[in-house]
């Protein structure tokens, strides 16, 4: 029996009861059992920080299987970063270990009047007490709890926050596995505000599977395995995006003033391998793109998982830094402090170009471009709220609400949350997709890539033929939306799932007709347009939850930099003398050229109105109209 568990941090109080069986074959779990959780459960306008908000903790419907890369589990909460949907996604080992203990979801109303956190065995779910795990670093709270040195799994797996959740920073994340992030729009500081300081959970069994799935299992593994286009994953991970997004000028630098930088070859794929001494990669996963790596600290040696692309590029070119040490350790303190890379890279870089342009200074930071010291201190002060680390913990739309003198020109979010490392005015689908996204600008929310990996083999097999070329140029806006459409279901169907985008969407090595015998088995007889609607059914109650909190379109929008500053591309070429690359004559430019066509168009293609509202027809065609009718 797969369950769930209503925890009542207030009282104390946790009930465990059997999970719905429609709503799994409504929403098949993960992302779309936490949506469904939320929207029934939160009335509108309640605080992020109030007991009335939820926490919620939901598995993919393949966890606990052996199933590829499905070792994703999610959070689901109102956004402290947004004012509305949030959600958070990590992987590495702690879903499946809640999945094998038999959890689908985790539940948490109400706020602790102590410091707590939930243990979780095979045969007892209980709240103990955390006053000696206050105010520790996530790995110390690991340490503890699992044992310090005990091999990976050994004792279980644990979920928890650092002094960033703590103390509210709204750009919080949750750590599992010592460097996993459930990072996006704040789920630590919402875990903090409940004094919910970890989850443990320890199961006994390894899960069983039947000789079908165990099959079935099998023949995609080998896929993934030889799949050519999952090869620059398995060889470097995301950093080998690096350099092909600096010869684009998809690189965000400079807080997105630039689109690539000169010292790229300090910090491509190649460069990183340098600091790699282990690979690692998440359980249940064939592709295992992640690694170990050391870098010299300014303490000493430092140890951390990854880098990868993101966390390389918001700690590198966005604050102009070349130095991959400071990368390696700003990552380690991330995750020990508990704070999302992508955030903190840009609510940094947002500082430093406001004071480029003489409109914010510090006593205790310089706040130069690429300053070491200023990036990590920073992140130190940002998780304890101190100094200027207390504004800039706000993230950087409300820090430039309070800095005024036009920083909000600076401010690189959509929604509240800070843009990911993609340029939108290179990759247009990118930066409609932000726009757009129900938890703030998010670049996994629908993976518009299938174009800048020109992926026509993908394309042909979904799109109709007469747009397919005009699809596929990177440039032309016409037919963004189309991609962006079907990249956001299957992104939500990969949620549902647990499954790792990296081989859904990123590669589209997996498409959504694969599953479908692997559902089948689990007893979910769907074809591939059933399937699909799920996945749209996920998108648009999420877009309902927004709609009730008075969200439209007014908020699916981008900074104007992206709509008004053309962006220069330059030649990556190579010095004759050093034979490093460099960036020579100007070849190009970019800028996005009419976000409202592209907005119209997606609008259009949903069945929405002019304002971003689902029509009562297509949510009578998803069975959401109640939902809908509930609160008008």
């Amino acid at each position: 029996m797969a369950k769930t568990a209503w925890i009542n941090l207030s009282t104390g109080e946790i009930r465990v009861e059997e999970t719905d069986p429609e709503l799994l074959r409504q929403y098949l779990g993960g992302r779309g059992l936490g949506a469904k959780y939320l929207y029934d459960l939160m009335q509108p306008g309640v605080d992020p920080f109030g007991p009335e908000n939820y926490l919620i903790f939901t598995n993919g419907l393949f966890s606990g299987f052996p199933w590829p890369s499905a070792s994703r589990y999610h959070v689901t909460f109102k956004s402290p970063a947004t004012n509305g949907y949030g959600y958070a996604n990590s992987g590495g080992g702690f879903g499946p270990e809640l999945a094998l203990a038999g959890y689908d979801a985790l539940i948490f109303s109400g706020i602790s009047p102590t410091p707590i956190y939930l243990k979780i065995t095979d045969k007892s779910i209980s709240l103990e007490n955390a006053n000696h795990l206050w105010g520790k670093r996530t790995g110390e709270v690991q340490d503890i709890l699992l044992g310090a040195g005990t091999p990976t799994g050994a004792n279980g797996r644990v979920s928890c926050i650092g002094p960033a959740g703590e103390n509210l920073v709204r750009i919080a994340s949750i750590i599992n596995d010592y460097g996993r992030a459930a990072a996006r729009g704040g789920p630590g500081a919402v875990m903090g505000s409940k004094k919910l300081k970890a989850v443990y959970v320890k199961a006994s069994s390894k899960g069983k599977s039947s000789p079908e799935l165990r099959e079935e299992i099998k023949r995609l593994s080998q896929h993934l395995r030889k799949d050519p286009k999952m090869q620059g994953l398995i060889d470097t991970g995301t950093v080998f995006l690096m350099r092909i997004k600096n010869i684009s000028g998809d690189l965000p630098a400079r807080n997105h003033q630039l689109g690539q930088v000169p010292f790229i070859d300090n910090m491509d794929g190649t460069a990183l391998k340098e600091y790699r001494i282990k690979r690692m990669g998440c359980r249940f996963c064939s592709v295992q793109c992640s690694c170990e790596s050391v870098g010299q600290g300014s303490e000493g040696p430092v140890h951390t998982e990854g880098p990868e692309y993101e966390t390389t590029d918001a700690l590198g070119p966005v604050v102009w830094n070349d130095d991959v040490n400071v990368i390696i350790e700003g990552n380690y303190l991330c995750n020990e402090l508990g704070l999302d890379t992508i955030s903190t890279g840009k609510v940094i870089g947002f500082a430093m170009e406001c004071h480029e342009k003489g409109i914010l200074s510090d006593d205790d930071f310089s706040l130069d471009w690429g300053d070491s010291s200023t990036i990590l201190g920073l992140i130190k002060s940002i998780s304890n709220r101190k100094g200027i680390g207390d504004l800039l913990a706000e993230g950087t739309k409300r820090a430039a609400e309070k800095i005024g003198k036009g920083a909000d020109a600076f401010a690189m979010h959509v929604k509240g949350l800070e843009i990911p490392e993609q340029e939108p005015r290179v990759s247009k689908g990118f930066g409609l997709g932000h726009a757009v996204s129900n938890r703030g600008a998010d670049h996994l929310y629908g993976l518009p890539a299938i174009d800048l990996g020109g992926n026509f083999e993908t394309a042909r097999k979904i799109f109709p033929a007469e747009i397919i070329d005009e699809l596929m140029e990177s440039y032309n806006e016409k037919y963004k939306a189309d991609m962006l459409i079907y990249g956001e279901h299957f992104c939500a169907l990969s949620d549902a799932f647990g499954v790792c985008k990296f081989t859904t969407t990123e590669e589209y090595s997996l498409l959504p007709a694969d599953f479908l015998p692997g559902l089948k088995i689990l007893g979910y007889d769907l074809d591939e347009k059933s399937l699909l609607k799920i996945g749209e059914r996920i998108v648009n109650l999420e877009r309902l939850f927004n709609i009730r909190e008075g969200f439209d379109r007014k908020d699916d929008n981008l900074p104007r930099r992206f709509t008004t500053e053309e962006m220069p591309i330059y030649a990556n070429e190579r010095d004759p003398e050093t034979g490093k690359t460099i960036l020579g004559k100007q070849i190009g430019s970019a800028i996005i050229q009419d976000m409202d066509a592209m907005l119209d168009r997606y609008y259009q293609l949903r069945n929405w109105d002019e304002l971003g509202k689902p029509k009562p027809e297509k949510l009578q065609e998803l069975g959401l109209l109640q939902e809908f009718v509930s609160f008008q």
